[in-house]
C-alpha cells in the first residue's frame, strides 16, 4: 500500500502545497518520474553573458528554459509561478547571498528579472532507484551533499567561479552501472565528473559539505561527484547583479516533464 499523500505524486498538486507554505524541504525523491529544476534569476542586462556561462558549461548548467523579462510562468510546469513554487530561495544582492532564506518572492520581483531553469541531477535518481542502485540521502531522509571544488569553470563575461559537485556513494561492483544510468541524462548534469579520491576535487572532509546534508559513508563504498547547479549560485559573487534569486540548495522546481523525455536510449 502506498502511504505518501497524493500532492507527492503530482507535479502541480506538490506545487500547491509549496505555493500554500505547507512544504519547504529538499525535494529529492519527490514526485518521483518528473523533472526537477535548478533556478536562477537575474536582471536582464546580465541575462545574456549568464546564458553564455551555462552554454560554456553545460554539464554544470544545463538550460531547459529561459523565460523573458518579468515573466513568471515556465512552458515547463503548467500553472507555476516563479515567485511563489520554489520551496525556498535565496535572495542575493551584489553577488551576497541574505542570511534568511525566503518561501516567497512575491515581493522582490522585478519586470526586468529574467528566469533560467537549469537540469538537475534529483531527475535521474528515480532512474537508479528502479535499477536497484539506491540513493543515500533518500532513504536517510537527508539532503543531498554539495562541495565547492578547485575546478574552475568556464569564464563568460562577468560570470566566473568554481564548480560545484554533488555526492552519492557507491560499491565499487555498483559504479559501472551508475555511471551509465546518469550518463543518459546528459541534460541532467550526465555522467560523475569524478570518482574516488575527494581530494583531487579539493575537496578535504566529505563530513562538512559546502551545502546540504552529509550522509553515512560504508565501509568500502566509493565517494562518486556530478557536476551540480548550485554551481551559477558561485558565479553570482563575481557578476554581483544589484539582485538575483535562486533556489535554496536542494530545493528544486518539479516540473510536468517526464524524466523519461531526457533519457538517451542505450545502444
Amino acid at each position: 500500500m502506498n502511504t505518501e499523500p497524493t500532492w507527492d505524486r503530482s507535479p502541480a498538486l506538490f506545487r500547491a502545497e509549496v505555493r500554500a507554505g505547507r512544504f519547504s524541504g529538499p525535494t529529492a525523491g519527490r514526485c518521483p518520474g518528473y523533472v526537477q529544476a535548478n533556478v536562477v534569476v537575474v536582471p536582464e542586462a546580465f541575462a545574456d553573458e549568464f546564458g553564455e556561462f551555462c552554454r560554456l558549461n553545460s554539464q554544470a548548467c544545463p538550460l531547459l528554459d529561459r523565460l523573458l523579462p518579468g515573466a513568471t510562468r515556465p512552458s515547463i510546469a503548467a500553472d507555476a509561478d516563479m515567485r511563489t513554487d520554489v520551496p525556498r530561495y535565496r535572495v542575493f544582492r551584489y553577488g551576497v547571498a541574505d542570511v534568511i532564506e525566503r518561501q516567497s518572492v512575491v515581493d522582490r520581483w522585478r519586470d526586468d528579472l529574467v528566469t533560467f531553469l537549469l537540469g538537475c541531477s534529483f531527475t535521474f535518481e528515480t532512474a537508479l532507484t528502479a535499477a536497484g542502485l539506491p540513493v543515500r540521502h533518500i532513504d536517510e531522509g537527508r539532503n543531498v551533499s554539495m562541495y565547492l571544488t578547485s575546478r574552475a569553470c568556464a569564464t563568460a563575461g562577468r560570470f566566473a567561479g568554481p564548480l560545484v559537485v554533488s555526492m552519492r556513494p557507491y560499491r565499487p561492483e555498483q559504479i559501472d552501472r551508475v555511471v551509465a544510468i546518469t550518463g543518459s541524462f546528459p541534460a541532467m548534469h550526465g555522467a560523475p565528473v569524478h570518482i574516488g579520491d575527494p581530494a583531487a576535487l579539493g575537496i578535504r572532509d566529505l563530513a562538512r559539505p559546502d551545502f546540504g546534508d552529509p550522509v553515512t559513508i560504508r565501509d568500502g563504498e566509493v565517494p562518486l561527484f556530478w557536476a551540480c547547479g548550485v554551481t551559477p549560485q558561485l558565479a553570482l559573487a563575481a557578476a554581483q547583479p544589484e539582485i538575483a534569486i535562486t533556489h535554496s540548495p536542494g530545493r528544486m522546481l518539479i516540473t510536468d516533464l517526464a524524466d523519461a523525455q531526457f533519457q538517451i536510449p542505450s545502444s
